[in-house]
């Protein structure tokens, strides 16, 4: 799950995070009256979305004056803000970040997520602040600085005063950022997080640290133990696909393709998008309707692939371990008469019960195209995209 960023700040700041004094603004009004009372030479505005890159896209302003702030917010409020991560279609800002502006000495970056490969958490940071951390590592790979954490411990202080020291921190500053970084994997690891980043965590000329912009993603997958942290997410930033996928516990991503996917099994999900594209075109979404495949979440899953008006064609691809094949075609074939389906659908159906699948569907008053093969399946969805252009 992703929060804002003065949300992120909150977090951090209850773990001793130094951060800068601001406030949240959903009006010009608002960010007229905080800038008022931060009292400062100068403020800065952010537009508050899910997505990084916002100063590229004008998402963040520098205001000195109270009167300013107030027509910079006018101007960014309702202004739809595109950056790099937010797609052509960018994403409408509501709530605007107005901080006081702090004198920047340094910029440096420093991130908490976890290593797949190695299995346990790591502590990333580089004196690369405020780049992209993939640009950085894309092109000075060596510039970051990585530091393994134990899954049964925390951050040792002496792994935080490593990395201060490998930034070529001194004195009271490298103490101050070794701290900091103890307190950043504290809030990681007490709120669960997949990642907690700071970036571009900053110097001041009078030595002080701040993160200056924070990312925090928690893991879904915790979020029962996280229970105090649910209201923080912001169902205007998420797609409306994917949260009526999630409210009948389907894990759909949305994509830019032609052919809508229909799977069961996270893996088997991946390879057939290869699959598709193996036949010349592109997955509209990942859809994993998982082993509870009944008629309910079918009918779900259909509806939630024909709202994507991108879809010219559907692929099912089922393999029936724990699920029956028969009972999943049932749900197929009942879904049809509460979904409109008007584009061809290729299925496959293989394990358990699969025979007895492949029967009810040809049988049923829908025309599917019931494939047996993988290698089937690229012809087909071929096929089906060349017959639904003719039409």
């Amino acid at each position: 799950m992703k929060i804002h960023e003065y949300q992120a700040k909150e977090i951090l700041r209850q773990f001793q995070v130094p951060v800068p004094q601001g406030q949240v603004a959903s009006t010009a009004e608002e960010a007229e009256w905080v800038a008022r009372e931060l009292g400062t030479d100068t403020v800065v505005i952010k537009a508050q979305i899910h997505a990084g890159g916002r100063g590229k896209g004008g998402g963040v302003k520098i205001a000195k004056t109270p009167r300013q702030a107030r027509e910079i917010a006018n101007a960014m409020l309702g202004m739809t803000l595109v950056t790099p991560q937010t797609g052509p279609e960018g994403k409408e800002v509501l709530k605007l970040l107005v901080e006081e502006g702090l004198p920047i000495e340094k910029e440096l970056y420093v991130g908490v997520t976890i290593d797949r490969s190695a299995a346990r958490p790591v502590v990333m940071a580089s004196a690369e602040g405020g780049m992209e951390i993939e640009e950085v590592a894309a092109r000075f790979p060596e510039k970051i600085l990585k530091v393994f954490v134990d899954c049964s411990g925390n951050l040792k202080p002496f792994q935080a005063r490593q990395l201060a020291y490998g930034l070529g921190l001194q004195g009271r500053v490298a103490v101050r950022c070794a701290r900091l970084f103890l307190n950043l994997y504290d809030a990681f690891s007490t709120c669960d997080a997949s990642l907690a980043e700071i970036n571009p965590l900053v110097i001041t000329r009078d030595e002080r640290v701040a993160a200056l912009d924070a990312k925090f993603v928690f893991d879904d997958n915790a979020l029962f133990r996280q229970q105090e942290y649910l209201e923080l997410r912001d169902l205007s930033e998420e797609r409306p696909l994917e949260i009526e996928a999630g409210m009948h516990n389907l894990n759909y991503i949305k994509l830019d393709g032609e052919v809508g996917c229909m799977v069961n099994g996270a893996g088997l999900a991946m390879a057939t998008m290869d699959l598709v594209k193996l036949s010349g075109s592109m997955p509209a979404n990942f859809l994993d309707v998982g082993g509870a495949a009944n008629v309910d979440r079918v009918a779900a899953a259909f509806r939630i692939l024909m709202s994507d008006k991108n879809v010219k064609a559907v692929l099912v691809n089922i393999f029936g371990g724990i699920v029956r094949c028969d009972r999943v075609a049932r749900g197929i074939v009942q879904a049809m008469s509460q979904v409109e389906v008007n584009v061809p659908v290729v299925v496959r159906l293989q394990g358990t019960n699969a025979l007895e699948g492949r029967e009810i569907l040809k049988q049923a008053d829908f025309p599917f195209i019931v494939v047996e093969g993988l290698g089937e399946i690229t012809q087909r969805v071929a096929e089906a995209l060349r017959g639904a252009a003719v039409n």
